[in-house]
Formats: structure tokens, sequence, C-alpha cells
């Protein structure tokens, strides 16, 4: 296991549920994906990812470069389609991998990951209603 996954890992964590210390954070890690960590190794991640605690437990304050999702989807998404668990996106040429980046960076749980070509991205999702669901929030880009 490497510091990107454990990080990413942390990520997923603390935008899923409120975590408010170390201790709760090294025990979510372990229960939910078995990995193992010291304080030192969290303290490590925590300042390297930047997170602070809040009164809703630890937040990620460094904000992400570049325009928002809605200004990315609003200007260059042309087409979504569900197949099954995936939705298709088709985008302006050159655009599919700032779309995918930026729908990445929304943190949305329903979304698995995310694979961009040049002109089409392929979102995973965990299961067919998800993709349904995800698609038709997707329109709502397409259609403003």
């Amino acid at each position: 296991m490497n510091k990107s996954f454990r990080q990413g890992q942390i990520l997923k964590l603390i935008r899923s549920k409120q975590i408010f210390t170390q201790d709760d954070l090294a025990h979510e890690l372990k229960e939910s994906h078995g990995i193992l960590t010291t304080q030192v190794t969290l303290s490590r991640d925590i300042r390297e990812i930047g997170l602070v605690k809040t009164h809703e437990g630890y937040r990620q304050v460094a904000a992400p470069t570049g325009p928002d999702f809605a200004t990315i989807a609003g200007e260059f998404l042309g087409d979504v389609r569900a197949a099954q668990n995936l939705v298709v996106l088709k985008t302006s040429p050159a655009h599919a991998s700032s779309l995918a980046v930026a729908l990445d960076q929304e943190g949305w749980p329903e979304v698995v990951g995310t694979l961009a070509g040049e002109y089409t991205d392929l979102v995973s999702l965990g299961d067919n209603a998800a993709a349904q669901q995800v698609c038709d929030k997707l329109l709502g880009f397409v259609q403003r």
C-alpha cells in the first residue's frame, strides 16, 4: 500500500463521515480498508493533503485548481448516456480530461472513477441505478 492510496482513502473517509481525531481516523482506515498506520504518518498525511479540524470534523481546505465542475460541464459537456453501470460523457474535442478531473474533484460518493479520452469520458458507478441517477444529474448541466 502506497502513500497516494492511503491519502486517497483518508479523503474518501472524511468526505463520507465526520472524523474528529487522528485516533478515529486510524480506526476507520483499519476497519474499512485494512490500513494500519501510525500517528506520525497520519499527521504527515493530514498536513500534505491540507486537512484542518472544523466543528464538522476534518475537512480539506486546499482549494482545487481551475474552474468548478458546473462551469466546465456547462461549457464543454455535449451529451450524457447511461450504459449499465457506466455513464458516457461526450465533450468538445480536447476537453474530456478537464471534465473528468473536475468531476473527480466534486467527490460524488456514487462515482467510483472516471476515464478520459480525447472527447469522451467513462464514469464508473457501483450499479445500474446509481448510473441512471448520475446520468440524470449530469443531464441537468447539458440542459442549462
